[in-house]
């Protein structure tokens, strides 16, 4: 964490920005996703309202490909001038480091953290048919019949595959992995019954829930969803190893000026913060909002980092 660290100290002592003329130009958001999704949906929301503040057009350039590689490493190339942003996962900087032998860029070095703008957490869930309504019924019967239950991922190494094999790891027990080709894949293979469990988006999982294709049986985080209140978490069942979440953030190029970091986040953070956007946009679609200044978001990721670096050497997974 050499470079994140030194951006804790830097901004530490960071004074007013105000007087600092930028940007200068259109400014570019590059999400890590493809259009449509929930990540993509939020970065064009904060680009609508940050081109009337920042007196420049804020476009969004959607860079998809190898798991986030391909946007993060346009980005680490770009000028450090603070007109080009990264809005990607936490796939990007917490797995895929410790997922892939080498990559085109240095995920510490190479970056400056904005801001963690808000966290995700995810559902256990379950086809209707599986005799367990709950985790330790699940945990029973898994170890009752080893290797009869299986699980839905969207890969190696993606976050329904570290938290299953948290789980495997953790309780004991034996499932099977099933991965898919994508997110999209993994709740209709549970509803069709396919497979029996998979994590899933707790927003997402709504409709199917309320229609009884599936039933939850954890989620993750450190207190129960208001969209979902009647749903332990794995921290309260005892499993807080079990991480299910994700989180969209921004990023700078190493080197990018102070100034310009300060007015992201700071602009970002009111944009999160306006009550009717707060709740409609973030929370009702099942959201943490997070926010988090720069030195806040360091600690993060290296916390995040080392949890996940865990996991994934836990799951043995590698690269697809």
């Amino acid at each position: 964490m050499r470079f994140w660290f030194s951006v804790l100290v830097s901004f530490s002592c960071f004074a007013a920005f105000n007087a600092y003329a930028w940007p200068t130009k259109p400014v570019r958001i590059v999400v890590a996703y493809p259009p449509g999704g929930g990540i993509d949906v939020l970065g064009r929301q904060l680009a609508d309202k940050l081109t009337p503040a920042w007196g420049q057009p804020v476009v969004v350039e959607n860079r998809p490909g190898a798991n986030t590689i391909v946007a993060t490493d346009a980005v680490a190339k770009s000028a450090a001038d603070g007109h080009t942003i990264l809005l990607t996962t936490d796939a990007t900087f917490s797995i895929n480091p410790h997922l892939y032998a080498k990559l085109p860029y240095d995920a510490q070095r190479d970056f400056t953290p904005v801001t963690m703008l808000v966290l995700l957490q995810q559902l256990l869930v379950a086809h209707p048919a599986l005799p367990a309504n709950s985790l330790s019924e699940l945990i029973s019967i898994a170890k009752a019949k080893p290797g009869t239950i299986n699980y839905a991922s969207y890969g190696s190494g993606s976050q329904p595959h570290l938290a299953g094999e948290m789980l495997k790891n953790k309780a004991a027990i034996d499932l099977v992995h099933v991965p898919y080709k994508g997110i999209s894949l993994a709740v209709p293979a549970v509803m069709a019954g396919e497979v029996q469990l998979t994590f899933a988006g707790i927003a997402t999982s709504m409709p199917q829930l309320k229609a009884g294709r599936i039933k939850a049986l954890a989620t993750g985080g450190a207190a129960r969803s208001p969209l979902l209140p009647e749903v332990p978490t794995f921290t309260e069942l005892g499993y807080p190893e079990v991480e299910t979440h994700a989180w969209f953030g921004l990023f700078l190029p190493a080197g990018s000026p102070r100034e310009a970091v300060a007015r992201i986040y700071e602009d970002a953070r009111k944009i999160l913060q306006e009550p009717d956007f707060r709740q409609k946009q973030l929370i009702d679609k099942g959201y943490e909002v997070v926010a988090s200044s720069p030195q806040d978001f360091v600690i993060t990721l290296k916390r995040d980092s080392e949890s996940r670096g865990r996991a994934v050497r836990i799951s043995g997974a590698k690269a697809e």
